[in-house]
């Protein structure tokens, strides 16, 4: 049986309740575009499909997903080798190692956790290596407070440096930011913030226009400011479950 083939039993069950959450996750779009003034066409929908089998990526993929994203490596790397006959964009949302850079870059087309000069240079070795050129988006800590979880990023003051690092970096490609809101805060100020720092960054580097921001909880408010990638997983494929090939 192909991808494009009707499934059956609780494969097709599962598709259903895939179905039925994308659809719900695209009403949701569809309404927070509505209100910013924004058309559809401008959002880029990435599916993160982490503890969940290939079998639901080539779900997706039939459903018309495209984007996927995934935050750990051996679990990322399995799946893109297994779904590596489908038409899709990679996504690597996490914190990367240093240490997996040369396995990322393998899979990965956009890498959205740059948050760090050694990560660059560990990541332009392994895209040059690979003969790839890999996007990569900054990674913002938005968290104001002084005794902020430690979630990655760079603070706002550090991007900048960053940005032109990327931007500079052989076998790799600036493309926007990336962050999310933090914990107990208004998500829209968070975003707000975000918006403004991509300004900064794409004045200065024209094509770096992806605004990576929005997940099932937030992802009106990412709409409102400007965000063009959103990461949405729990609202598209359920509560998580431990990861099972």
């Amino acid at each position: 049986m192909s991808d494009l083939d009707p499934p059956s039993g609780p494969r097709a069950d599962r598709r259903a309740e895939l179905a039925a959450g994308l659809a719900e996750v695209e009403r949701r779009i569809a309404e927070a575009c509505r209100a910013a003034g924004r058309p559809r066409a401008e959002l880029t929908l990435i599916a993160v499909t982490k503890t969940y089998p290939a079998s639901d990526v080539r779900l997706l993929a039939g459903l018309g997903v495209a984007d996927v994203g995934e935050n750990r490596d051996q679990e990322a790397a399995a799946k893109a080798a297994e779904c590596a006959d489908l038409a899709l964009t990679w996504h690597f949302i996490g914190q990367v190692q240093t240490n997996k850079a040369r396995s990322v870059v393998a899979y990965a087309d956009l890498v959205h956790g740059v948050d760090r000069p050694r990560l660059v240079a560990a990541l332009s070795r392994a895209a040059v290596a690979a003969g790839r050129e890999v996007g990569c988006l900054v990674q913002v800590d938005l968290d104001q407070r002084a005794d902020r979880p430690d979630r990655g990023g760079a603070r706002p003051a550090e991007v900048p440096a960053l940005a032109e690092a990327l931007a500079a970096a052989p076998g790799l490609r600036l493309r926007g930011v990336m962050a999310v809101a933090p914990l107990g805060e208004d998500p829209a100020a968070a975003f707000a913030r975000l918006a403004d720092v991509a300004q900064a960054v794409q004045k200065e580097h024209p094509g770096a226009d992806v605004i990576s921001a929005g997940m099932s909880g937030d992802l009106a408010q990412a709409i409102a400011n400007g965000a063009t990638h959103l990461r949405v997983g729990t609202a598209l494929l359920g509560r998580r479950k431990p990861f099972v090939r």
